[in-house]
């Protein structure tokens, strides 16, 4: 338990009932109370037990003084029971109005005490002088005079020595809460004390103004506890001056009143005495815990903002390692996924293969395409909400991108899959290709997966808003139960272990958290048996029409080479199963193909060759593939100009857009496709991939 121990209120109360007897027998007055406020304290900071032990000593000691010196009578009783009744009073009202904790570095508890107090002495004042009075009469005036002497005696103690009690004991809560160093702590307790012996050791001049700017000094700059300490000293110095006839107190006049002759002046004086004290008091130490509670507000505040930093860089650390963890586990899982698809494709397309080995080569692929959407699906709701980019787009020419997962899976069911858009061709719209792609994809891939004959129809329309796209397929449909919870994460229309169809049930709800992205909205009409239609209303801004270039007619897969010599490409990678997946492809397509296994090779190709197209992996032993790009576009003439396409398993936005900066063309992730590779060529051939940008190329 904080404070003093119990056997130190007992000291301290006879302390001042010495003090009290001495002042009484040598001066005929006190100028402060303290036994009351001692005990009070004791009251308010100790357990049940060894309070009531507490105030028992005290009050036994009150009667020992009593009778020393020489109370008659009842009054020897009397005025104990009012020291104790008094204390009591304080404490049960303090407890009461106060709270438990009674913390008085509050300055509302320390004003609700001062009224506490004040209410207390004038109840335990009136009844006290009421008994006197009946056993010995006496005038009015005077009656009036000693009440009035008693009341601000008794406040004026119980202000000052159970508040800085309550103070002391806790101390340890005001460590780090002042201002001042060791040195200022000296110099103003010291020059506390010296103007306060100053001021009341002369009786030349009334300077008692001189104490109130060093006591605010003290309280502003200093702890609760040192301010406690000061008005201790400067009570005790200018108490004893005042008693002994020194300081400003003796000039001031009294009023001559024949009903008040019987008391002296000294006595007539001390109520401006404790005049003084009792503002100085209800000055200070308010102040003193105004501005305790300020700072103690200021260094939690610096603690919950160090802390809110703190949280905050942890948190960015942690979103830093999350985009560092899918953007790894993204890599990791396409690198073996373009092994598979590749060599799937390639064994599907092989000549002299019987109808059941290219149906399994084809599953393998169509398994592969699966598992790739799904990691996408995982990666994609990982993520989270990236800011949108938009750009003028054709949105036709978007829809049949993110179609084209879903061909070979419609083929197979014998399901017609068809782009009906109805927009002007040359109309262009303000959208984020990847957030529209992403919303359309799962749209079509599940129409896809639940149609099993008929078709699936992607219709482009203006609509009132925007634009509207329609997947309208010839499906099983969706039970009525279920289209509540249809956009809800790992939600899925049939989540027994007998379902007939695969997937985790994050396609429609990354649909719909893009769709909100681009400001628009997904409705859904369905029928059982006869087929479902989702609506994607995007309120895209049109931009100005394009000017149309006619589209080149398709070639033969041998034809991408013109009449002179065969495109040249040169593949950099590091995994050998991924150049061979690469260079079987191109060579189909009628290619010459160059393979080198890092950065450092690739540049030094690119230096001492021309090439169509480089098809550039990004992450390398001895150099990636950023830094060889970087090279390569600083090299002078034709060389720094060749076409490069990143195709590279890291697909994230930030890696494609690293790629762009680094002075690719393009960016392909894997794993890629004979028609990926096929269109990539071609449009390195034909100069249509996009220019470099010219920031990396400098």
């Amino acid at each position: 338990m904080a404070g003093p121990p119990p056997w130190a209120y007992v000291l301290l109360f006879a302390l001042s009932q010495l003090i009290g007897f001495w002042s009484v027998s040598n001066f005929g007055a006190v100028t402060v109370w303290l036994s009351n406020g001692i005990m009070a304290a004791a009251l308010l900071q100790l357990h049940r037990r060894p309070a009531v032990m507490v105030i028992t000593a005290c009050f036994t000691l009150n009667l020992f003084w009593n009778i020393i010196r020489g109370d008659p009578g009842v009054f020897l009783w009397v005025n104990a029971l009012m020291n104790l009744g008094e204390a009591v009073l304080v404490a049960l009202l303090a407890r009461r109005f106060c709270g438990a904790a009674l913390d008085m570095r509050r300055p509302q508890r320390l004003f609700r005490f001062t009224v506490i107090s004040a209410v207390a002495v004038a109840v335990v004042a009136a009844i006290g002088f009421s008994i006197a009075t009946l056993i010995r009469p006496t005038t009015l005036p005077v009656l009036l005079f000693k009440m009035q002497s008693f009341f601000v005696v008794e406040l004026v103690g119980l202000l000052l020595v159970t508040p800085i009690l309550l103070l002391f004991a806790r101390s340890h809560r005001f460590k780090g809460l002042t201002r001042a160093g060791p040195v200022e702590k000296t110099a103003l307790m010291t020059l506390m004390t010296a103007v306060t012996a100053v001021v009341f050791w002369q009786e030349t001049s009334p300077l008692l103004f001189l104490v109130f700017p060093v006591m605010l000094a003290i309280a502003l700059r200093l702890s609760p506890t040192l301010t406690a300490t000061s008005l201790i000293i400067l009570a005790t110095v200018s108490g004893v001056a005042t008693l002994t006839g020194h300081g400003p107190i003796q000039l001031t006049r009294v009023n001559d009143l024949a009903a008040l002759e019987a008391v002296p002046p000294l006595l007539r004086r001390l109520g401006f005495y404790n005049l003084f004290l009792l503002t100085t008091v209800v000055t200070v130490l308010p102040l003193c815990t105004v501005m305790s509670e300020r700072r103690r507000l200021e260094a939690r505040l610096r603690a919950r903002t160090l802390a809110a930093q703190d949280a905050r860089r942890r948190a960015e650390d942690a979103s830093a390692a999350r985009a560092r963890f899918l953007a790894m586990m993204s890599h990791e899982m396409r690198t073996p996924l373009n092994g598979v698809a590749g060599f799937a494709d390639l064994l599907a397309a092989r000549e002299g293969l019987d109808a059941d080995a290219v149906r399994q080569a084809r599953k393998i692929r169509e398994s592969s395409d699966g598992l790739l959407m799904l990691v996408e699906d995982i990666l994609d709701f990982a993520r989270g909400d990236d800011a949108v980019m938009p750009e003028a787009l054709n949105l036709a020419a978007v829809a049949r991108e993110a179609a084209t997962p879903s061909r070979m899976a419609a083929e197979a069911h014998g399901v017609e899959l068809v782009i009906d858009s109805r927009l002007p061709e040359a109309a262009r719209f303000a959208a984020d290709r990847r957030a529209l792609r992403q919303a359309l994809h799962p749209l079509i891939a599940n129409a896809v997966k639940f149609t099993e004959k008929g078709r699936v129809v992607v219709r482009l329309d203006r609509a009132a808003d925007g634009v509207a796209i329609r997947v309208i397929d010839t499906g099983c449909g969706i039970p009525a139960s279920v289209l509540p919870g249809l956009f809800e994460a790992f939600s899925q229309g049939d989540a027994s272990i007998r379902r007939n169809h695969s997937g985790a049930g994050l396609g429609l709800a990354l649909a719909a958290r893009h769709a909100r992205r681009l400001g628009g909205h997904i409705e859904v009409e369905s029928q059982l048996d006869e087929g479902s239609t989702f609506t994607l209303h995007l309120p895209l801004p049109r931009l100005l029409d394009a000017e149309l270039t006619p589209e080149p007619e398709p070639a033969a897969a041998n034809a991408v080479q013109d009449d002179a010599r065969a495109p040249r490409v040169l593949v950099v990678d590091d995994h050998p199963v991924n150049r061979e997946v690469a260079r079987i492809m191109l060579e189909a397509l009628g290619c010459e193909v160059v393979e080198v296994c890092d950065g450092e090779d690739a540049v030094e190709a690119a230096r001492t060759a021309a090439f169509d197209l480089v098809l550039m992996d990004v992450r390398m032993p001895r150099m990636d593939g950023l830094e060889a790009t970087r090279r390569i576009r600083a090299m002078p003439g034709d060389a720094g100009a060749q076409a490069i396409v990143a195709m590279t398993a890291d697909a994230m936005p930030e890696d494609v857009a690293s790629c762009l900066a680094a002075g690719m063309n393009a960016h392909m992730a894997k794993p890629i496709s004979q028609a990926g590779l096929y269109d990539a060529v071609s449009r390195a051939v034909s100069g249509e991939l996009p220019p470099a940008q010219v920031a990396a190329a400098a």
